[in-house]
């Protein structure tokens, strides 16, 4: 039987984690946050929730989160996934590379996009959208070497 794991993609929480993306990570093995989390406590909050792997945003100026990577390699179930702040920041070719996916976030607005076989996701903002009229987060399946992906509309505050 094929093993399915489940992982939140998060971004742009700019310290603030409302209950209902909580509630929508909810169950998932994995969290990744493509940065701009602004304060530490929203690292606590979704760890209470999976493990976490982030990235640092523009905007992570707090002493506790200068420490986390620009970018990053998260390898999960035989895939290799690299996430970033800044899409315009990448400087590697994906396919290349071997990534299956490049998530991302800093502008705030959702895209799922296959470019070949390489998913280039970000999932928008989970609290603090521009230009969209309302938050948003992504959830990834894989299995199977497989990987799928869905955006995941919260409902706005």
């Amino acid at each position: 039987m094929t093993e399915l794991i489940e992982i939140g993609v998060i971004s742009d929480t700019h310290g603030h984690l409302t209950a209902a993306a909580c509630e929508a990570l909810a169950g998932v093995a994995l969290i990744l946050h493509a940065g701009d989390l602004d304060t530490p406590e929203v690292l606590a909050r979704l760890a209470k929730i999976a493990p976490v792997q982030a990235v640092r945003g523009n905007m992570d100026r707090h002493p506790d989160l200068r420490a986390l990577p620009p970018s990053r390699v998260v390898e999960i179930g035989g895939l290799a996934l690299y996430m970033l702040h800044d899409f315009l920041d990448l400087d590697l070719n994906p396919v290349a590379a071997g990534f299956q996916a490049v998530i991302s976030g800093h502008t705030h607005r959702p895209e799922l996009t296959w470019r070949g076989p390489t998913l280039y996701l970000n999932p928008g903002s989970a609290s603090a959208p521009r230009g969209v009229p309302q938050p948003s987060l992504a959830r990834l399946t894989v299995a199977g070497g497989a990987l799928q992906a869905t955006l995941v509309q919260l409902p706005p505050e």
